[in-house]
């Protein structure tokens, strides 16, 4: 990619402006399924017994309702026709943002292809970051969508409506009608749609693999490196802790996979023909039954996996490749290896805390400690509570309800009440290390490439 094209395509711009407009579309779909799911926030006139055969008409027929030739079928809607314009329009008009933006994402992304991005979460993190996060986030788009039960009804009832008082028919309806429609099984048509996608996300995943690898270390591996220890090598306390993937050490594990498990099941392609990219997959399904959508909304990864892939013999191999004959997966020791991480991080984090408070002007060379150590932390609880609400059958329900969360919540806390108490040790010590080390480096470093060129 030439820097000349991303910047004439203002890719990065693009990216963020619809990562925002698509987060605010997923919360109007998620509230939408949450308002047509209860009787007591449903649109009145879903509830009303003399509507019940125009809702079956309109369901039946969607999105061919002829409208002007079922005065028998759409009596009760034509009376109440402006009573259903002013209820409807928002969630009309919130459907019709759904395929806006799906118009948008696809012209993004064919762009993206045209100009050759290359993606690495090391190298360029913020892009990588973005471009991953549209495509999780637009799935989800399309996933909730999917799971109102009412969408044809509050679409086709609103245009009847439209037609019955103007004398035609909403102009975005031939085209939402038809977008409903193909998702009716949205992951079938989203992975036709991401065929020639399948480049660029695998590329952008596979960045991922050293990362994600060392982030899903047990806690076995994480006492024998000493993890988050400032005491294990005393010379070596004073010592800056660096990082060539700053930015990469905050990363969510659950983004992360979002990420994986999505871009897979969207461009399962290279599942077939790419080892690593079954590695990185493989490790994914280890980690979570469960990945948020939105709020409590979720998607049950190996159920989905398993109906998606149960088709395709090559896939089904892959996937089945780690369960047994009788279908009950030989990697659910999750809830015990998450178990055995917060353990680990009970005793390490309470450590590192009390160092930490007794010799605060540490937090200036070892500042990366606590925030790796909020991140773990963040992970291990939003993983338990994601899998506490979720999980109803299991041989091990201990592994999966924690009677000492609290204390893990606690040290969170402390440390963050550390950071911010101690805030000016932490800045006045890197605008040191900016003018009296960074700077000498980099000085070095154009001398050396004056003398190259």
């Amino acid at each position: 990619m030439s820097l000349t094209s991303a910047y004439q395509h203002k890719l990065a711009e693009k990216l963020t402006i619809l990562n925002d407009r698509g987060q605010g579309v997923l919360i109007r779909m998620y509230n939408i399924k949450k308002t047509c799911s209860d009787p007591k926030s449903k649109p009145p006139f879903l509830l009303e017994k003399s509507m019940e055969p125009s809702l079956k008409y309109i369901n039946k027929k969607f999105p061919n309702i002829d409208v002007r030739n079922s005065t028998q079928h759409l009596g009760p809607v034509h009376r109440e026709k402006a009573e259903i314009i002013r209820f409807l329009t928002n969630y009309y008009q919130s459907f019709v943002d759904v395929m806006e933006f799906r118009d948008h994402v696809y012209e993004l992304l064919n762009t993206i292809d045209a100009c050759q991005c290359y993606f690495d979460i090391n190298l360029n993190f913020d892009f990588t970051r973005s471009y991953l996060d549209l495509i999780v986030t637009y799935t989800s788009v399309i996933l909730l969508l999917s799971r109102i039960e009412d969408r044809r009804i509050l679409i086709g009832m609103y245009n009847c409506a439209h037609e019955m008082l103007h004398g035609h028919g909403d102009p975005s309806f031939a085209r939402l009608g038809q977008m409903v429609l193909e998702y009716d099984h949205p992951l079938k048509k989203l992975t036709e749609e991401f065929g020639p996608h399948t480049k660029a996300v695998s590329g952008a995943l596979l960045s991922l693999h050293f990362l994600f690898v060392r982030r899903n270390q047990g806690a076995e591996q994480w006492r024998s490196a000493q993890l988050l220890s400032l005491i294990s090598n005393p010379p070596a306390m004073i010592n800056p802790a660096n990082s060539d993937t700053m930015a990469c050490e905050y990363l969510s594990v659950e983004v992360m996979e979002r990420w994986i498990i999505i871009g897979f099941l969207l461009c399962h392609g290279c599942l077939n023909s790419n080892s690593q990219c079954q590695k990185l997959w493989k490790l994914c399904l280890q980690g979570s039954l469960y990945i948020t959508l939105i709020r409590e909304d979720v998607l049950q990864v190996h159920k989905v996996t398993e109906d998606l892939f149960s088709s395709l013999k090559g896939l089904w191999r892959v996937f089945k490749g780690g369960r047994s004959d009788s279908h009950v997966p030989l990697f659910f020791l999750s809830g015990q290896f998450h178990c055995q991480r917060r353990q680990f991080l009970r005793m390490a984090v309470k450590e590192l805390e009390t160092v930490l408070a007794d010799e605060p002007g540490l937090l200036g060379p070892k500042a990366l400690f606590a925030f790796m150590a909020l991140s773990f932390i963040r992970d291990e609880v939003t993983w338990l509570v994601r899998h506490t609400e979720n999980v109803t059958k299991t041989k091990t329900p201990e592994d999966y309800a924690d009677s000492s969360i609290a204390e893990l919540l606690f040290l969170l806390e402390e440390i963050r009440s550390l950071v911010r108490r101690h805030i000016k040790v932490i800045q006045q010590y890197h605008l040191q290390y900016l003018a009296r080390f960074d700077a000498l480096v980099l000085s070095d470093i154009i001398q050396v490439n004056i003398m190259f060129n």
